[in-house]
């Protein structure tokens, strides 16, 4: 599990191969008191432990209004 602490940009990946697909759950939790978002992601069907979560991250408020902006920049349609 990652608790983020920054949110960095990094260029563009040239040539880089798809990700799988994988279902993705979320929560909301709390961290020394605070309210978290966090967000557990799902190996393939073709993983030893089907069902298990692969990975999950955690965001705060503070980095959740970061992340905001991003997908607005990256995705200028969302109001």
């Amino acid at each position: 599990m990652a608790f983020l602490v920054s949110l960095s940009p990094l260029s563009p990946l040239q040539g880089a191969r798809p990700h799988s697909e994988s279902e993705c759950t979320w929560r909301i939790s709390s961290r020394d008191g605070e309210r978290v978002l966090q967000l557990d992601t799902y190996g393939s069907p073709q993983r030893k432990d089907v069902g298990t979560i692969s990975q999950s991250i955690q965001l705060d408020e503070t980095r959740a209004a970061e992340l905001v902006a991003i997908l607005r920049s990256a995705f200028p349609s969302i109001s």
